[in-house]
Protein backbone atom coordinates (compact mmCIF):
# COMPACT_ATOMS: atom_id res chain seq x y z
CA UNK A 1 0.00 0.00 0.00
CA UNK A 2 1.27 3.38 -0.86
CA UNK A 3 0.98 6.40 1.35
CA UNK A 4 -1.72 8.92 0.41
CA UNK A 5 -0.41 11.80 -1.62
CA UNK A 6 -1.15 15.17 -0.05
CA UNK A 7 -2.94 17.49 -2.40
CA UNK A 8 -2.71 21.21 -2.24
CA UNK A 9 -5.56 23.57 -2.85
CA UNK A 10 -4.61 27.01 -4.04
CA UNK A 11 -6.52 29.71 -2.20
CA UNK A 12 -6.77 33.14 -3.70
CA UNK A 13 -6.89 35.53 -0.74
CA UNK A 14 -7.11 38.75 -2.72
CA UNK A 15 -10.94 38.73 -3.23
CA UNK A 16 -11.46 38.18 0.50
CA UNK A 17 -9.21 41.11 1.35
CA UNK A 18 -11.04 43.33 -1.14
CA UNK A 19 -14.41 42.35 0.36
CA UNK A 20 -13.04 42.95 3.86
CA UNK A 21 -11.85 46.42 2.85
CA UNK A 22 -15.23 47.13 1.25
CA UNK A 23 -17.05 46.05 4.41
CA UNK A 24 -14.86 48.33 6.52
CA UNK A 25 -15.44 51.22 4.14
CA UNK A 26 -19.20 50.69 4.17
CA UNK A 27 -19.16 50.58 7.97
CA UNK A 28 -17.39 53.93 8.04
CA UNK A 29 -19.91 55.31 5.54
CA UNK A 30 -22.76 54.13 7.79
CA UNK A 31 -21.23 55.91 10.78
CA UNK A 32 -20.68 59.05 8.70
CA UNK A 33 -24.29 59.06 7.46
CA UNK A 34 -25.54 58.66 11.02
CA UNK A 35 -23.60 61.74 12.09
CA UNK A 36 -25.05 63.91 9.31
CA UNK A 37 -28.06 66.07 10.00
CA UNK A 38 -30.42 64.18 7.70
CA UNK A 39 -34.03 63.41 8.42
CA UNK A 40 -34.67 60.26 10.40
CA UNK A 41 -36.32 58.42 7.53
CA UNK A 42 -33.50 59.27 5.12
CA UNK A 43 -30.89 58.13 7.61
CA UNK A 44 -32.69 54.83 8.19
CA UNK A 45 -33.17 54.27 4.45
CA UNK A 46 -29.48 54.84 3.70
CA UNK A 47 -28.37 52.70 6.66
CA UNK A 48 -30.64 49.81 5.66
CA UNK A 49 -29.44 50.04 2.05
CA UNK A 50 -25.81 49.88 3.15
CA UNK A 51 -26.60 46.97 5.48
CA UNK A 52 -28.24 45.11 2.60
CA UNK A 53 -25.17 45.60 0.42
CA UNK A 54 -22.92 44.40 3.24
CA UNK A 55 -25.09 41.33 3.89
CA UNK A 56 -25.03 40.49 0.18
CA UNK A 57 -21.24 40.72 0.08
CA UNK A 58 -20.92 38.43 3.08
CA UNK A 59 -23.36 35.91 1.61
CA UNK A 60 -21.81 35.89 -1.85
CA UNK A 61 -18.14 35.75 -0.89
CA UNK A 62 -17.81 34.35 2.63
CA UNK A 63 -20.70 31.88 2.38
CA UNK A 64 -19.50 30.86 -1.12
CA UNK A 65 -22.87 31.42 -2.79
CA UNK A 66 -21.21 32.77 -5.92
CA UNK A 67 -20.40 29.29 -7.22
CA UNK A 68 -23.50 27.46 -6.02
CA UNK A 69 -26.01 25.65 -8.15
CA UNK A 70 -29.29 27.42 -8.97
CA UNK A 71 -31.24 24.97 -6.78
CA UNK A 72 -29.70 26.60 -3.69
CA UNK A 73 -31.28 29.93 -4.56
CA UNK A 74 -34.87 28.62 -4.45
CA UNK A 75 -34.88 28.19 -0.64
CA UNK A 76 -33.16 31.56 -0.27
CA UNK A 77 -35.79 33.20 -2.46
CA UNK A 78 -38.59 31.47 -0.58
CA UNK A 79 -37.12 32.69 2.72
CA UNK A 80 -36.97 36.26 1.40
CA UNK A 81 -40.58 36.10 0.17
CA UNK A 82 -41.85 34.69 3.47
CA UNK A 83 -39.89 37.31 5.41
CA UNK A 84 -41.41 40.09 3.29
CA UNK A 85 -44.90 38.59 3.74
CA UNK A 86 -44.44 38.36 7.50
CA UNK A 87 -43.21 41.94 7.66
CA UNK A 88 -46.11 43.14 5.48
CA UNK A 89 -48.60 41.28 7.69
CA UNK A 90 -47.08 42.88 10.78
CA UNK A 91 -47.38 46.35 9.24
CA UNK A 92 -50.92 45.61 8.10
CA UNK A 93 -52.08 44.53 11.55
CA UNK A 94 -50.18 47.12 13.58
CA UNK A 95 -50.16 49.94 11.03
CA UNK A 96 -53.10 51.75 12.58
CA UNK A 97 -50.77 52.80 15.39
CA UNK A 98 -48.53 54.56 12.91
CA UNK A 99 -50.98 56.90 11.19
CA UNK A 100 -53.38 59.19 12.98
CA UNK A 101 -54.16 57.19 16.10
CA UNK A 102 -54.24 59.33 19.20
CA UNK A 103 -53.62 57.50 22.42
CA UNK A 104 -55.27 58.71 25.59
CA UNK A 105 -54.59 57.93 29.21
CA UNK A 106 -55.97 54.45 29.81
CA UNK A 107 -56.48 55.09 33.52
CA UNK A 108 -57.54 58.73 33.34
CA UNK A 109 -61.25 57.96 33.30
CA UNK A 110 -61.16 55.40 36.15
CA UNK A 111 -63.32 56.24 39.18
CA UNK A 112 -61.41 57.62 42.10
CA UNK A 113 -63.43 55.95 44.84
CA UNK A 114 -60.46 55.04 47.00
CA UNK A 115 -59.16 58.61 46.97
CA UNK A 116 -62.50 60.15 48.05
CA UNK A 117 -63.17 57.70 50.88
CA UNK A 118 -59.81 58.20 52.55
CA UNK A 119 -57.32 55.77 54.03
CA UNK A 120 -59.70 54.44 56.68
CA UNK A 121 -61.87 52.74 54.05
CA UNK A 122 -59.02 50.63 52.79
CA UNK A 123 -58.07 49.49 56.31
CA UNK A 124 -61.63 48.50 57.20
CA UNK A 125 -62.00 46.51 53.99
CA UNK A 126 -59.54 43.90 55.24
CA UNK A 127 -57.32 43.94 52.17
Amino acid sequence: MSAPVPTTHAINVRPYLIVFGTLLTLTLVTVAVASLNLSESTTVLVAVSIATIKASLVAVFFMHLRGEKPMVFWPLGLTAVLFAALFAFLLWTEGDHLFGTKFSDAFGSAPKAAATEGPAASVEGGH
